[in-house]
C-alpha cells in the first residue's frame, strides 16, 4: 500500500515537472518571439517599418536615409488602436505581430497560406488578426481623412502659372478603378468600360497628395459623375462642406458646377496632348485646360503611390466585397499617415514622375446628367479665370 502511494506521488511529481518544463519552453518561445518582432523590420514598398514603432513615439530616419532621397524611411504606425483598446495582446500574438501580419498581406499581396508559414499560426488566427487590424485602422479614417485647409495651397502660391488664378482651389476630385472579386450574379454591374471587374472609388485629395475623402464600393459600370451626385445628395456620406467661393478641380468626366470647376469640353486637356509640335496653347481655353490638368495630376500621383505601396489594390483579393472596400479605406489612412510623417518619402516622387504614363483617362459625364443646365456662377468663374490667365500669358509668356 505504501509503495503504491509512493509511486503515485512520484508520478505526480514527474507530471508537475513536465508541466513546468512545458511552461518554461512556452515562456522562452514567447520571449524569443517578442525579441524578434521588436528588432526585425517590416518592409512596405518604398518604406521600412520598425514594428516596435507601432506603439512607440515617432522613429526618426537614420543619417544614411536622410542623405538619400531614395532610401527607405522609418515611420511610426499610429498608436491610437492600442491606446483605445481596439487592439490588445493575446496569449500567442502580440500587437506588433498583428500589425506585421496585416502589413505583409496588404503591402505584398501575400496569401493566407504564405502568412501561415511565415508566422507559424493557423489560417484562422491569421484571418482573425488581419480583420481586427483592418477594422482598427479603418476606424481612424475620421482622424486621418480631414477637410482641406481653407488657405491657398502652397503648391499654387509658389507658382506664377497657378497663382492668383486658382487661389480658391482646395483640392482635386476624381475616381479610380480597383480590381474587384464579386459573385457571378453581380459581375455585369461591376464590369467597367474596359471589360474588367472593378469597384469604382470616388476620392478627393489635396495638392499635397493627402486624401480628404474616400468612397469605395461602387460598381465599375457606374459613371464618375453619378457617384459624385449621389454623395452630394446624401448628407450621411459626410462629404466636407465646401465654403463659399472655394472649389475642387474635376476632370472631363464631371460637370462644371458651383464648388467644382471642370475643364472646357471639346478642347485638348491631358498633358500628353501638349507635347511635340503643338506644345504651346493656341487659345485661352487650351491654356486653362493645360494648367487645370497640371494641378489635377495631384490626384493621379496619390492614386499611383497608393497602388504602388499597397499592391493588394492592383489585383482582386479573394475576400468578401465589404472587406475589399475596407482595405481601400485602410490603405488611404496609412497613406496619409506616411505623407505627414515623412514628407521626403521617395515613393511619392518616383511614382509621380511617371504618373502621366499610367493615367486612365475618363470619358464624358453621365449623359443623363449632362443635359442639366450648368451652374451659371461656376461658368462665369471659369471664364473670368481663363480671361485673366490668357491676358497675362499673351503679354508675358515666359512661363506657361
Amino acid at each position: 500500500m505504501a509503495k503504491r502511494k509512493t509511486r503515485k506521488k512520484s508520478k505526480e511529481r514527474e507530471w508537475e515537472g513536465f508541466l513546468r518544463s512545458v511552461r518554461r519552453q512556452e515562456e522562452s518561445k514567447a520571449r524569443t518571439l517578442t525579441h524578434q518582432f521588436r528588432s526585425v523590420t517590416l518592409v512596405l514598398p518604398g518604406t521600412v517599418l520598425s514594428p516596435r514603432s507601432l506603439l512607440a513615439s515617432p522613429v526618426t530616419s537614420s543619417p544614411a536615409s536622410q542623405n538619400s532621397s531614395r532610401s527607405p524611411l522609418l515611420f511610426p504606425i499610429p498608436p491610437l488602436p492600442a491606446q483605445r483598446g481596439m487592439l490588445r495582446d493575446t496569449a500567442g500574438v502580440m500587437i506588433e505581430e498583428q500589425f506585421a501580419i496585416f502589413l505583409n498581406i496588404v503591402g505584398h499581396n501575400e496569401r493566407n497560406r504564405v502568412i501561415q508559414e511565415r508566422f507559424q499560426h493557423s489560417g484562422e488566427t491569421i484571418s482573425r488578426h488581419f480583420n481586427n487590424v483592418l477594422k482598427a485602422i479603418k476606424s481612424l479614417s475620421r482622424e486621418f481623412l480631414e477637410p482641406p485647409p481653407l488657405t491657398t495651397p502652397p503648391e499654387i502660391l509658389r507658382s506664377n502659372r497657378f497663382y492668383p488664378y486658382f487661389k480658391d482651389c482646395i483640392g482635386v476630385i476624381d475616381a479610380m478603378h480597383i480590381p474587384a472579386h464579386v459573385p457571378a450574379k453581380d459581375q455585369s454591374r461591376f464590369r467597367n468600360k474596359k471589360g474588367v471587374l472593378t469597384q469604382n472609388v470616388l476620392a478627393a485629395c489635396t495638392l499635397d497628395l493627402q486624401f480628404i475623402f474616400i468612397y469605395p464600393g461602387w460598381e465599375g459600370s457606374v459613371a464618375d459623375s453619378r457617384i459624385l451626385k449621389a454623395v452630394l445628395d446624401d448628407p450621411d456620406q459626410n462629404f466636407p462642406q465646401i465654403p463659399e467661393g472655394k472649389y475642387y478641380l474635376v476632370d472631363t468626366g464631371y460637370l462644371n458646377m458651383e464648388g467644382f470647376i471642370a475643364p472646357f469640353e471639346g478642347v485638348r486637356y491631358h498633358l500628353h496632348e501638349y507635347r511635340g509640335a503643338h506644345q504651346l496653347p493656341r487659345n485661352a481655353k487650351e491654356l486653362f485646360n493645360h494648367r487645370h490638368s497640371s494641378l489635377s495630376n495631384a490626384m493621379w500621383k496619390s492614386f499611383n503611390v497608393l497602388k504602388e505601396r499597397f499592391p493588394i489594390l492592383k489585383l482582386a483579393p479573394q475576400y468578401g466585397f465589404h472587406t475589399q472596400r475596407d482595405i481601400v479605406i485602410a490603405a488611404c489612412v496609412l497613406h496619409n499617415h506616411i505623407r505627414r510623417e515623412e514628407k521626403n518619402d521617395w515613393l511619392f516622387e518616383s511614382v509621380g514622375a511617371r504618373v502621366e504614363e499610367l493615367r486612365d483617362f475618363d470619358d464624358q459625364p453621365d449623359p443623363q446628367l449632362a443635359f442639366q443646365i450648368q451652374d451659371q456662377m461656376a461658368a462665369s468663374l471659369r471664364d473670368s479665370i481663363t480671361t485673366a490667365m490668357w491676358n497675362d500669358f499673351y503679354n508675358d509668356w515666359e512661363e506657361w
